[in-house]
């Protein structure tokens, strides 16, 4: 799961950064260029991709030990 998330996660943050650049005119191709609005929208989803990589890779503390250890067999 972590790493699907960071999948999705870099992809967000690869297309906030294209909507960015076209919408500021550094990469003018397409309808979008030279519209703020574009921009804008590539900051959201930029921020969203960088908490959603950040979630992914948290640790978690206070997890129960693990259950892989077979039963002791003391009487």
């Amino acid at each position: 799961m972590k790493w699907v998330l960071n999948i999705l996660g870099v992809l967000l943050f690869l297309v906030g950064t294209l909507w960015i650049l076209q919408g500021t005119g550094i990469y003018a191709v397409g309808m979008m260029a030279n519209q703020m609005k574009y921009a804008y929208a590539g900051i959201v989803v930029d921020i969203i991709a960088i908490g959603l990589i950040v979630i992914a890779n948290r640790r978690r503390k206070n997890l129960p030990p693990s259950s892989n250890t077979p039963p002791s067999s003391n009487p």
